[in-house]
């Protein structure tokens, strides 16, 4: 029986991992570490609040002897400063990794990323740059097991507020954006089943990109 530690649970792709997990017969524990509970009495649930995201060493329990790591937490472009988004997108993942890396050496990390990132971090949109620098960082941890997952358009399948008007369009377009084909947009809930698959058996990459995503779910 497998344990598994979810940070960014109350999140759209989060929660769904959290389900697949709670749901599978491999797994017996679902660590959860999050600023806000994801309201859930499962008797799998082993859950800590915080609201520091750049130093877990007061939770290190909750690293210790996991199976499986699942990095979920991310913000929309335009929703902070780039300073606080570079902080929510590079230090939390990287803190997050390096105490995985100490207290679990042998646990797969999932890292939920975007398409587009840029390992080269030449690009000047920061999105794409503050990707690849978490991505190549955590890769240079050496974990046995590493995949980054970068999705294109991730449509909600469960209706939510949607952040901005980009966000409301790209809904509204779904049924045309998918026409274009598996390189260009992913459910909600395919996403978090490839990488629940991922994080429990492993993939042929390190990168998934949306197509290879799809193929996992």
């Amino acid at each position: 029986m497998k344990k598994v530690l979810i940070v960014g649970a109350t999140g759209v792709v989060g929660n769904l991992v959290l389900k697949y997990c709670l749901a599978s017969t491999d797994i017996d524990e679902v660590r959860v570490l999050g600023r806000k509970s994801v309201n859930n009495q499962s008797p799998k649930i082993k859950e800590v609040l915080t609201d520091n995201f750049k130093d877990y060493t007061p939770h290190h329990l909750l690293f210790e002897n996991i199976d499986a790591a699942f990095f979920c937490i991310g913000v929309y472009t335009g929703q902070v400063p780039k300073d606080q988004f570079k902080e929510i997108t590079v230090d939390y993942a990287i803190k997050f990794a390096e105490t995985v890396k100490q207290y679990s050496p042998k646990a797969t990390f999932c890292l939920l990323s975007g398409a587009g990132a840029d390992r080269r971090e030449r690009s000047r949109v920061a999105f794409a740059k503050f990707k690849g620098m978490a991505e190549n960082q955590i890769s240079a941890l050496d974990f046995d097991r590493f995949y980054t997952f970068r999705p294109g358009y991730i449509y909600p399948v469960t209706p939510r507020k949607e952040p901005n008007i980009t966000y409301k369009i790209s809904r509204f377009l779904y049924p045309l954006i998918k026409l274009f084909g598996k390189n260009m947009s992913i459910k909600s809930t395919e996403l978090a089943k490839g990488m629940f698959n991922v994080g429990l058996n492993g993939a042929k990459q390190e990168i998934l990109e949306n197509r290879a995503i799809l193929e996992y779910s």
